[in-house]
């Protein structure tokens, strides 16, 4: 089961290089973090995740790793980070880092070893075929680059050759089983990185692609789920407490592999993604958005399935965004935003708030960066205050590792902190409102007592019962249930004589 500690979390999401610059180099930096701790326990969130900060050439935003014990200059030293998980623990707030399991950057000194034509330790770390003009069987790959004669698989791009996990059953010369020694070889490798920063003072990992490791896997995922239990069977030894987050978005097949959560990612036709936003399907049929025709049963239909399946093995998390995704207000106003979240907030699970999303900071419409492409508008400077480049750096404009948003109603912090119906304020509120009843929390039970079309979505998390309307028409259902007395509301709502009514876009709970 899941760490004691996620039971109460909330989670920041900080793409470190625009969170906050301290040294005025245009880029945010771990002492710019560290500056924010108390805003973001101010939000109500007690634990972050931190996007990878490990030094990189950054030709894929530091997914890119060149090597995994050392911080990338931009940010700061190795001390510096120590130093942020200290500092955060002092405030009792857990930090997680980015682990980048599949694949390195082709800079990486195990990858320069590996392309040597000469035999050598490294040599087996990364997928080659064993001919330079031999493809990789279906997988993409990259040949004529290296000193030895073959080609060598990707995991995504170019720059980010596969490290090798081996094959569920090879049919190649060159294919490796993943029970094979040199496979399990760079397994422990990455048993090594894991301990190396848990020991620094880290809590545990998100998973980049965690999915991805054993090549030709089945359906299933035997093989890396079998390398995930390993891994988990070491943590449980060594660090009980660590934590580890995947993005596999299949909970069912994440949780059995010894993860503590699972992202349920907004993917377009996926459960969550027709949830939240329809856009990059041509169309916008969020359920948040209102009168816009959007059914919450098309995200209930996956999600109900999965929680039914793992409740008692861990988490599903839901996510307000992430560098990967186009950010919500892109098709939500702030009302339709402070809905979301309010749903997000109140379900099971450890929720992640995505930065800046807590002010409907805007998706920016802007060239890519460090091969972000159509993501690099989710990834502009955090907006403080009304000041030179909206607070995130004394630097020239010229200089900001991405521009900020230079429309005149930019949100702010500054600006959001003055008005008490804000959007920061509304997140602050129901953040607040998850950490005082343990019925919010992760691990309270979830029961669906409404989910018809033209009725209000009522739920229950324990004793507590919570009903949604996304609609511009007051909305009303039968609820004979022993009626509870109004704690919390966004917009109006009432229950009287066993029928529950809710205002136009409004969220209101019951204890």
């Amino acid at each position: 089961m899941a760490a004691a500690w996620l039971k109460d979390a909330v989670f920041y999401e900080i793409y470190p290089q625009s969170f906050l610059d301290t040294n005025g180099d245009g880029i945010g930096d771990f002492k710019g973090i560290e500056e924010k701790l108390d805003y973001i326990l101010s939000l109500g969130c007690n634990a972050l995740w931190i996007n990878p900060c490990y030094d990189s050439p950054f030709k894929d935003a530091g997914y890119d790793v060149r090597d995994y014990k050392k911080t990338a200059a931009r940010y700061g030293t190795n001390e510096d980070l120590y130093r942020l998980f200290e500092k955060a623990h002092e405030k009792g707030i857990h930090v997680l880092l980015d682990l980048v399991p599949g694949h390195t950057s082709e800079e990486h000194a195990w990858f320069r070893e590996s392309q040597k034509d000469e035999a050598n330790e490294f040599s087996d770390r990364y997928i080659w075929t064993d001919f330079c003009f031999r493809g990789a069987s279906g997988l993409p790959y990259i040949g004529g680059e290296s000193e030895r004669s073959g080609a060598y698989v990707l995991n995504f791009f170019k720059c980010q050759p596969a490290l090798n996990y081996g094959f569920l059953n090879p049919t190649e010369n060159w294919q490796l089983s993943w029970r094979d020694p040199r496979c399990i070889a760079t397994r422990e490798a990455l048993k090594d990185i894991i301990r190396f920063w848990l020991s620094k003072g880290c809590d545990g990992f998100r998973v980049d692609m965690a999915a991805s490791l054993v090549k030709l896997d089945d359906e299933k995922k035997s093989g890396t789920s079998a390398i995930w239990r390993d891994v988990r069977r070491m943590l449980d030894a060594e660090f009980p407490e660590a934590v580890m987050v995947s993005e596999w978005s299949n909970p069912k097949l994440a949780l059995r592999a010894g993860y503590d959560t699972d992202f349920c990612l907004n993917e377009p036709g996926s459960g969550y993604g027709t949830l939240m936003r329809d856009y990059d399907n041509g169309e916008d049929h969020s359920y948040f958005k209102k009168d816009a025709g959007g059914s919450i049963n098309r995200f209930l239909d996956q999600y109900l399935d999965w929680y039914e399946d793992t409740k008692d093995l861990g988490y599903i998390s839901l996510i307000t965004c992430n560098h990967d995704t186009r950010r919500p207000a892109l098709n939500l106003d702030e009302t339709e935003l402070g809905l979301a979240y309010a749903f997000i907030f109140t379900m099971p699970g450890v929720p992640f708030l995505y930065y800046g999303d807590e002010i409907g900071m805007r998706w920016l419409d802007l060239p890519t960066k460090e091969g972000g492409y159509y993501r690099t508008g989710s990834r502009t400077p955090m907006q403080w205050t009304s000041g030179k480049n909206l607070g995130f750096s004394t630097a020239d404009a010229k200089d900001l590792y991405l521009p900020v948003d230079s429309a005149p109603d930019a949100p702010t912090v500054e600006a959001q902190e003055k008005d008490p119906a804000s959007l920061l304020n509304t997140v602050r509120a129901l953040l607040k409102l998850r950490h005082a009843h343990k019925d919010l929390q992760s691990d309270a039970p979830l029961k669906i007592l409404c989910c018809e079309p033209g009725r209000p979505f009522i739920y229950q998390r324990g004793d507590m019962v919570l009903a949604l309307n996304t609609t511009g028409s007051s909305l009303k259902a039968a609820l004979p249930q022993v009626q509870k007395e109004l704690v919390f509301s966004l917009g109006t709502g009432s229950w009287e004589e066993g029928q529950l009514e809710v205002g136009p876009q409004s969220f209101v709970v019951f204890a």
